[in-house]
């Protein structure tokens, strides 16, 4: 019989990803928060299945991944168990001369589980806590120059949003969408001008010139179907976003 040692809740939403049909819907994790290294360490720790202490594994773990880091950036693949990794050139070549031109390739980072981890899954109970409450809710970001999904961010070009009730509208003065530095929490309100598309589900932008670093995306609005809101709502991209 299989032991069921770990349990997600996760609330559904319409589906705007597919138009196949109109009244589906998806389960979207309800996530408590995201943990660091450290956080995750003092757990291992504090739960007894770590034989050292919280900041030596801290450590160890931060010299593997600094390392692992390298020898991907050098072409090696990763295979920890409970993931696998490697380095992918994105772009087309016109010819067999032509040579890496980064304003037209990118090179980006995947991650994929590894058999370890798959092997949980089979332990994991979902529970379904029915249809989230009527709010925004961003579902999924498309960097158009790269093709990344939910990972990396090209200033100057187009990010397609994807998601519900996302349109930008209303006169709070918070209304926008916001890029925040997850390091100095920093917030870049995206120009009026480069909000390029603007529908309830769909929301397309030019991205401001960002920093490297990653980031967190917020689309603040009044919007809701028949009339505005008096107090705007937040929707945060449960992913974050790097800018090379």
């Amino acid at each position: 019989m299989t032991v069921i040692l770990h349990k997600i809740k996760a609330y559904l939403y319409d589906n705007t990803l597919t138009k196949d049909n109109p009244n589906d819907f998806i389960a979207r994790t309800a996530s408590e928060r995201s943990l660091s290294v450290k956080q995750i360490c003092e757990a291992a720790a504090s739960r007894g299945g770590a034989d050292v202490s919280a900041s030596a594994m801290e450590h160890a773990t931060e010299l593997f991944l600094k390392e692992m880091a390298y020898q991907l950036c050098d072409g090696f693949s990763v295979n920890t168990g409970y993931f696998t990794a490697s380095t992918t050139i994105r772009g087309v070549f016109d010819s067999p001369s032509e040579t890496f031109n980064k304003d037209k390739h990118s090179i980006i980072f995947q991650f994929n589980q590894g058999e370890k981890l798959r092997a949980e899954i089979s332990n994991i109970e979902v529970e379904i806590l029915g249809v989230a409450e009527a709010s925004s809710v961003i579902l999924q970001v498309t960097d158009m120059k790269s093709g990344s999904v939910n990972d990396l961010l090209t200033p100057g070009r187009n990010l397609r949003i994807v998601g519900s009730k996302i349109k930008v509208a209303g006169d709070d003065a918070s209304v926008g969408i916001y890029f925040v530095d997850a390091t100095t929490q920093t917030r870049t309100k995206v120009d009026s001008s480069d909000i390029v598309t603007n529908n309830p589900s769909e929301v397309m932008i030019v991205i401001p010139a960002l920093a490297a670093g990653t980031y967190n995306l917020e689309i603040v609005t009044q919007f809701t179907q028949g009339a505005l809101l008096k107090e705007p709502r937040t929707a945060t991209l449960d992913k974050v976003l790097t800018v090379m």
